[in-house]
């Protein structure tokens, strides 16, 4: 490790980065200082412009990618270099206004009950139960089941928050049904070695019991965390209560399910139809 990228990794560890963005961040800056074969302190806002065109133009990444190279390139000349660049010289792009693909009830049954064994069953089930982050059901403890008060703890989520989310009586039948048949002693999905299971292990269990399910849509862990939310929507409970269980420290971050929830579309009607049109009949 060289010892601009050792400065790096202590800048962001003194800032309380998260390990996820920690690493995303030295990767970021690093495959920026390969494209020129230079150290990204030789570098500067024109390599910068460069270094985006070439992203956007030749290797189509994707919006989260450029947005990963602006933070990271932010965060190494602002704290690092203590470099004195213009904000404006490493520009965000703009911002997608995707809405989120959603599972069916129906589907969430069928993804869930297709997994391949009880431990994926388990994972599965609690990401939709909880509506949480592929990140935060794999740093899950044992401990942070609280059977007694029906809440399940997330530790130190995105932004570092701790928070609760619902543990629904099925769900707490599931995790002890797991528990008897594997004991995980610490972690509550840990890996071959005791340590906790990868996000790529989550992907690759949910992607499986996907197309086991024959489901045609792109299902991945987070479409069960908006699931979660949605389907919460479509049964009643306001969007303060849905904020709270996902953790989102802004509610326009939540007011977005209100788009792809039922409740608020089949319930909406048309003024097509305040017009009293009347329609020649077809022969």
């Amino acid at each position: 490790m060289t010892a601009l990228r050792q400065r790096m990794l202590e800048d962001l560890q003194i800032r309380h980065y998260s390990p996820i963005t920690i690493r995303v961040y030295l990767h970021s800056v690093s495959e920026f200082a390969k494209h020129f074969r230079k150290p990204p302190d030789q570098l500067g806002p024109e390599h910068i412009r460069q270094y985006q065109l070439f992203l956007i133009k030749e290797k189509h990444a994707s919006q989260s990618t450029c947005v990963q190279l602006v933070c990271a390139l932010r965060f190494l000349y602002t704290h690092t270099l203590h470099r004195k660049i213009q904000i404006e010289r490493i520009p965000f792009p703009r911002r997608e206004r995707r809405l989120p693909l959603v599972l069916s009830r129906e589907e969430v049954k069928a993804l869930i009950e297709a997994a391949r064994t009880l431990r994926h069953r388990t994972l599965l089930a609690t990401l939709y139960g909880g509506g949480l982050r592929v990140s935060e059901v794999t740093q899950l403890k044992v401990a942070d089941i609280d059977a007694r008060r029906s809440a399940l703890w997330v530790r130190q989520g995105k932004g570092r928050r701790d928070r609760q989310t619902l543990l629904s009586p099925k769900l707490l039948e599931l995790l002890r049904a797991y528990w008897r048949a594997e004991r995980p002693a610490s972690w509550l999905f840990p890996n071959a070695t005791g340590a906790p299971i990868s996000a790529k292990a989550a992907y690759l269990a949910c992607r499986s019991a996907a197309q086991a399910a024959g489901i045609p849509k792109p299902v991945h862990p987070h479409s069960l965390r908006h699931a979660f939310a949605t389907h919460l929507l479509e049964a009643g409970t306001n969007l303060r209560t849905i904020q709270l269980l996902l953790g989102h420290a802004n509610l326009e971050t939540t007011a977005r399910y209100l788009q792809v929830a039922d409740v608020a579309v089949r319930s909406t009607p048309s003024p097509l139809d305040s017009l009293n049109l009347k329609f020649p009949v077809l022969p």
